[in-house]
């Protein structure tokens, strides 16, 4: 569910389905389809962006929005909920260490 902005059109090819409100006419709710569960995860997303990490590159966009997906997912969930999915999903995954993509040596 997204608002009629032209970058948005064709997603319907990539996903299942795609439904859209037009905010240019003041729509903003048609039945289920809004747009206000994106826009919450973009906002939360940025404050992260901007209040902890300041930057983010574009070689592990990927796991920042698996970080956020993860706090999204569970904002409802206690301390103690979220502290077990999160260690529930850390099982059988192995951190590595690699050298920087982008070593100056």
């Amino acid at each position: 569910m997204t608002d009629e902005w032209q970058a948005y059109q064709g997603i319907d090819k990539v996903y299942a389905s795609h439904e859209t409100v037009d905010h240019g006419i003041e729509e903003y709710v048609r039945g289920d389809i809004y747009t206000n569960n994106a826009e919450s995860f973009i906002a939360l997303f940025k404050c992260g962006v901007v209040g902890t990490f300041h930057h983010v590159s574009e070689e592990h966009m990927d796991r920042y929005l698996n970080k956020f997906s993860f706090h999204w997912d569970n904002r409802k969930a206690t301390y103690g909920e979220r502290k077990v999915s999160a260690l529930k999903g850390i099982d059988g995954k192995r951190l590595i260490y690699k050298e920087p993509t982008n070593n100056e040596d």
